[in-house]
């Protein structure tokens, strides 16, 4: 091996390790950086500031706290039924909806009102997402339900004024 080639090697070596050491620092982004809330932010004042002075002290900035994200509601279908019976999913206008529907077999969910139709199958469940911007109530449907001729109903979004 020329030197140049050792060289390239321990070069690589090391990128490798750079790039290691960068993917398992602890935490996520998901976690807030703690690091701003520990510090506190100082203000300047004329005239001086500390223990004798009657100016104000130091404050500390804090950020408000994150909304949590919304829970999913989840639903299964097996054999073309929603196992435990349609559900009732209640809101208010402007929040967030999640709604994830799993089957044991391929079907077409279709939510009336926001006209948002999502395919289910074993393994890949509809994913619904969205801002509740329209008050009032909407049927989550079986597609695949109604043309077998079974209760197509899935849920009931029931989404209330701000």
């Amino acid at each position: 091996m020329s030197r140049n080639q050792r060289i390239a090697l321990v070069v690589a070596a090391l990128a490798v390790a750079v790039v290691a050491f960068l993917i398992a620092q602890p935490g996520s982004d998901d976690e807030p950086d703690r690091s701003a809330a520990t510090t506190p932010a100082q203000t300047e004042t004329e005239g001086g500031t500390g223990e004798d002075s009657a100016e104000p002290q130091p404050t500390t900035e804090t950020e408000p706290p994150e909304r949590p994200k919304p829970k999913a509601t989840r639903i299964r279908i097996e054999g073309g039924t929603v196992v435990g019976g349609a559900k009732t999913i209640e809101v208010t206008k402007g929040d967030t909806v999640r709604i994830v529907v799993s089957a044991d077999a391929p079907d077409e969910i279709h939510l009336h009102g926001y006209d948002i139709t999502r395919n289910a199958a074993p393994g890949q469940p509809a994913r619904f997402g969205f801002k509740a911007n329209a008050e009032g109530a909407f049927e989550l449907e079986s597609h695949t339900a109604e043309d077998a001729g079974l209760d197509p109903l899935v849920a009931r979004l029931v989404i209330a004024p701000a």
